[in-house]
């Protein structure tokens, strides 16, 4: 194990985008920063900040449960640990909490282990954290930062023996987001849980579109956001349990603004850029009371001391 203390951060993320349920993802320069060190034994677990008082402080912790799947795949447990999570992602509102934690504690089992990023490199890093999160539209984005495009191989496997990919995708100078955040959470469980098992194929074949056209308005077509943003497979289904999500996008975008449900809500995000409408500064006057909005960059991945794994 590596002498004293090891520091990783980690982004938020919004998955989906609009039309691309479970498969794109953004990284947004609001950061949970994580820490942690071998101990002779035992185990502390301290949390500041968002969850405090919440989040179990034992091995239940997920960011615990994380590094110990990390340590496991590479073959060495400590004989104690603690564990200093400064949180600022707000929980159970869509912006890729639980994978912040996930993808945190992977990096930081991996930085205890000597050798370790030599042996658990980042496409199995990727494995283990949507193995864990059950999916990789929020963990890629956590790891690798920016515009990613995820998904499950096939096979299961794919010709680089991977059970997922994830391809960064670039992103046009001056986009930026504006996320509102309402007071209460909505869990992902439930969100679902909203969704039907079968959708109407025109509404598929209208989505797939959207979901490529999104890829290009990221890359360089802002123009074609509001566009480019519609969806029809899962935003809908999910307004009974966040009607006022709901109608914050419905009237951000009759004023031309491309507004979504971030992940599986309830904060709503909305795209900025100096072609668009409305700026930033609009957006942020426009935040219902209780809720909070904030102005994000588009950011690198998890960071360790060292720098961004995978500086953008």
């Amino acid at each position: 194990m590596v002498a004293g203390p090891v520091r990783v951060s980690v982004p938020a993320t919004s998955a989906n985008l609009g039309p691309g349920f479970d498969t794109l993802g953004l990284a947004l320069d609001l950061r949970d920063e994580l820490e942690a060190e071998v101990l002779d034994a035992g185990l502390v677990v301290e949390v500041e900040g968002e969850g405090a008082g919440a989040v179990p402080l034992d091995d239940r912790h997920l960011v615990v449960r994380s590094m110990n799947v990390a340590f496991d795949a590479l073959g060495a447990r400590p004989t104690g640990l603690r564990l200093r999570c400064r949180n600022a992602l707000p929980h159970a509102r869509g912006l890729g909490s639980s994978s912040a934690a996930i993808v945190g504690g992977l990096a930081l089992a991996r930085a205890l282990v000597v050798g370790g990023r030599d042996r658990l490199d980042d496409a199995a890093l990727l494995d283990l954290a949507a193995g864990i999160e059950g999916h990789p539209d929020n963990v890629a984005p956590a790891l690798y930062g920016g515009f990613v495009i995820s998904g499950t191989h096939a096979s299961g496997a794919g010709d680089t023996g991977h059970s997922y990919f994830a391809v960064p995708s670039p992103v046009m100078p001056g986009l930026g987001v504006v996320v509102f955040v309402p007071p209460d959470g909505v869990e992902t469980k439930a969100a679902r849980g909203l969704l039907p098992d079968v959708v109407p194929h025109a509404d598929a074949a209208a989505n797939a579109g959207r979901a490529a056209l999104l890829v290009a308005a990221l890359g360089g077509h802002p123009d074609q956001l509001v566009c480019a943003t519609q969806d029809l497979l899962h935003q809908e289904y999910r307004r009974p349990a966040m009607p006022a999500s709901l109608a914050l996008i419905d009237d951000l975008r009759a004023r031309g603004v491309p507004a979504v449900v971030s992940g599986a809500g309830p904060t709503v995000l909305a795209f900025t850029h100096p072609e668009l409408a409305v700026d930033a500064g609009a957006l942020l006057a426009a935040c219902p009371a209780g809720w909070r909005a904030l102005a994000l960059a588009v950011c690198d991945g998890v960071r360790d001391e060292h720098g961004p794994a995978n500086p953008r």
